[in-house]
């Protein structure tokens, strides 16, 4: 799925103890991932409000792969991991812009927090500076 320095660090904070990352797989390749970010937020706001709360990261199915409820396991497997760990709730960030994977994750039980968007950082594999996205975040009890 690409994003070599991406996945490097994931599995590197997994080996770690700060997250797992979890992959769907057709055959012998690939067809979604998301990461379970365990160690505390970057983003203030949400280290503020969320305080040890896991947060569900980096959802992505491959474009061939999309509209056939990967996305959905995906997370459903990540919660019960989660949930395994004696977690009692989880939280996420999706981009303003991106209305169908917030309905995604309304559809499956996350409710939008009561504070302002927060500027979210994400992780690029270029040598430049890291993007940002402004997000609501989003938390479901487990």
């Amino acid at each position: 799925m690409g994003q070599q320095l991406f996945f490097a660090d994931r599995l590197s904070r997994q080996d770690q103890g700060l997250g797992r990352l979890l992959t769907a797989w057709q055959d012998s390749h690939p067809v979604g991932v998301v990461y379970l970010w365990l160690e505390p937020a970057e983003e203030p706001e949400i280290r503020e409000h969320l305080l040890d709360t896991p947060l569900l990261t980096h959802l992505e199915t491959h474009a061939a792969h999309r509209a056939r409820g990967i996305g959905t396991r995906l997370i459903k497997a990540g919660e019960k991991w989660l949930y395994a760990k004696g977690y009692d709730r989880v939280a996420l960030a999706v981009d303003v812009n991106n209305v169908r994977a917030a309905r995604l994750y309304a559809r499956l039980g996350y409710r939008e927090w009561p504070y302002s968007t927060v500027e979210c950082m994400s992780l690029t594999d270029g040598d430049g500076p890291r993007n940002i996205e402004i997000c609501h975040i989003m938390v479901k009890p487990l």
